[in-house]
Formats: structure tokens, C-alpha cells, sequence
């Protein structure tokens, strides 16, 4: 006898109960909206420009004490992030250096002042213009809004036969997506550069792949059952793929789990934005992109949407 994660049988009212999650979803995009505006993303080098250093340091040491040792060089405001190693290892941020390519042996002598001959060690320098980074940051966000769009165009065309309104319930539910990775980000404040984006539009491609699925049960059952209410196809399809999407979301979501843990500060921001985006595509296609279409559709019977199908 094989075991069996979700019974065959299982019929859950996703449907029904479509109006509490769309209030509450609504709610949650709404704030990270606000906080978007108010609070801001933390913003790594790549998008505004300046340099990043990371300092290794033989003993364990506070930022107060860095700042401290580096305040002769008088390089403006710093900002010192402990990078995970117990006080040993951090991050320096520097918004306006004059001589980029002199930083590192500048810093190393400085410390050495402080700390020793060899008690801090630049490990690495990183550095973007301020005029790059906004370039940067103007022409990720475009790539979001691009990778939404043309997700929505594809699923639209896609699915044409059955109804054009799983392409505007896609787009919805990639923007809901977005909204509460970034909402997330903002109240995490890690930080959000290159990396981090290349995540988010994993996250879009993600959630388009786990509607895609969905959709086209929908669409085979739409044709079986020609003269059942769309509601009802929908539940059904809901429910005939729900063993699938719990073991490959929760497979995908382990893993991001230990990599949060255990991959260190410099996966961190990638592995969160990940985790959340995939928790929240998975939850956006049951919730958010099925009753879209529903509202597209009405009370109609299926057999003006299903008549498609066949």
C-alpha cells in the first residue's frame, strides 16, 4: 500500500471561501504599498552607487570601535553591518570616496593603527557610480513590470480558448506577488541589489509556472463538464492538483529554509526574498489569479467559457 500525501478523493472549498482572502490579500498589498512609500527599500551598492568593503578582523571588535578608528580619514557618513562571524567579519559602506582604487590599502592602514599589523584585513572592495546605480535600479524595475506583463500576455493567449480573463487574473496575481515580496524586504531591510532582484523575477517565473498548472486543469475539466458552474470546475482543479503543488512548493521551500539558515549574510537577502515569493505564488494562484476570473465570468455556466474549451 503506497503512502499518499493527499487523498485523491479531497475536496476542499478553496472557492468558497475566495471572498476572506482576497479582503485579506487586498489589505497586505495595501500596506506594502504604504511601506514602499514611507520606509523604502534598503538598497544595496548596485542601485545607488558608492562602495562596499568588507573587513576581517583578527579579534572580535563593534562597529562603534571601527567607526571610530576610521573617523581621521574623514570619508563622510559609514555604515558598518556585522557580516555573521561572531564580531570578527563586517561590511563597510561608503556613499562618497574621492579615490576609489587607494581605498582598500588606505583602510588597512588606518585599522592597523587601532588594531595591529595584522589585525584587519580587507577581504574585498566594491564600487558603483551613483549615476550606474540609478541606471541600474530604473532599468531592474522595469524588468519586473516587463516580466509581469508578458506572463499575463503569454497565459492570456494560452489559455484564449477558455477564457482571455486567466491572463488578467495572472497579471494580478504576479502584482500581489511583488508587492508582498517587496513589503517583506522593506520590513526585513535586507538588503536589495542585484542578487535580490534576479530573485524576485525568479519569483514571478515561479508563480506563473504553479497558475500555469492550475489553468490548464481548469481547462481540461472545463471541457468535460461543459454544463457545471465555473466555480465548481475551478474547486475541482484546485483540489486535483493540490498533492502536486504541496510537494514541489514544499520541496522547493525546505530547501530555502536551510539555505536562509546556513547559506550566511551573503545568500540571505536571495534566499528570503525566494522563500517568501514562493509561499506567496503558490497562495496567489488558489486565491488571488482563480477568483479574478470568476469575477470576469460572473455566475455564468461554463458552457459559455467551457464551449471553448472543447
Amino acid at each position: 500500500m503506497s503512502l499518499q500525501l493527499i487523498r485523491p478523493d479531497i475536496n476542499v472549498d478553496f472557492v468558497g471561501k475566495r471572498h476572506f482572502f482576497v479582503l485579506l490579500s487586498t489589505a497586505i498589498n495595501i500596506a506594502a504599498i504604504f511601506l514602499l512609500i514611507f520606509k523604502g527599500l534598503n538598497y544595496g551598492v548596485d542601485f545607488v552607487g558608492g562602495s562596499v568593503v568588507q573587513v576581517q578582523f583578527s579579534k572580535a571588535t563593534s562597529a562603534d570601535e571601527i567607526r571610530r578608528s576610521l573617523a581621521p580619514l574623514d570619508l563622510g557618513e559609514i555604515t558598518v553591518q556585522d557580516f555573521g562571524s561572531a564580531g570578527h567579519s563586517y561590511l563597510l559602506r561608503f556613499e562618497k570616496v574621492k579615490n576609489i582604487a587607494s581605498l582598500g590599502p588606505t583602510l588597512e592602514g588606518e585599522l592597523a593603527k587601532t588594531f595591529g599589523p595584522d589585525g584587519a584585513k580587507v577581504v574585498r572592495v566594491e564600487s558603483v557610480g551613483a549615476k550606474v546605480g540609478s541606471d541600474l535600479r530604473r532599468k531592474g524595475f522595469l524588468a519586473v513590470i516587463a516580466a509581469t506583463i508578458f506572463m499575463g500576455i503569454f497565459i492570456a493567449i494560452q489559455f484564449r480558448n477558455v477564457s482571455w480573463s486567466f491572463g488578467t487574473g495572472a497579471v494580478i496575481a504576479l502584482i500581489h506577488d511583488v508587492l508582498v515580496v517587496t513589503g517583506a524586504l522593506v520590513i526585513s531591510q535586507l538588503q536589495f541589489d542585484l542578487t535580490t532582484l534576479a530573485a524576485l523575477l525568479t519569483v514571478i517565473g515561479y508563480s506563473v509556472h504553479d497558475t500555469i498548472i492550475v489553468s490548464d486543469r481548469i481547462r481540461e475539466d472545463a471541457a468535460k463538464r461543459r454544463r457545471e458552474p465555473i466555480a465548481t470546475i475551478m474547486n475541482r482543479a484546485i483540489n486535483e492538483t493540490l498533492s502536486r503543488t504541496i510537494l514541489t512548493s514544499g520541496t522547493a521551500i525546505m530547501v530555502l529554509i536551510a539555505l536562509l539558515a546556513f547559506g550566511g549574510p551573503i545568500l540571505r537577502p536571495s534566499a528570503f526574498t525566494l522563500l517568501v515569493g514562493f509561499i506567496t505564488g503558490t497562495y496567489s494562484s488558489v486565491y488571488i489569479a482563480g477568483p479574478v476570473v470568476l469575477f470576469w465570468e460572473g455566475h455564468s455556466k461554463v458552457g459559455s467559457v467551457s464551449s471553448r474549451a472543447a
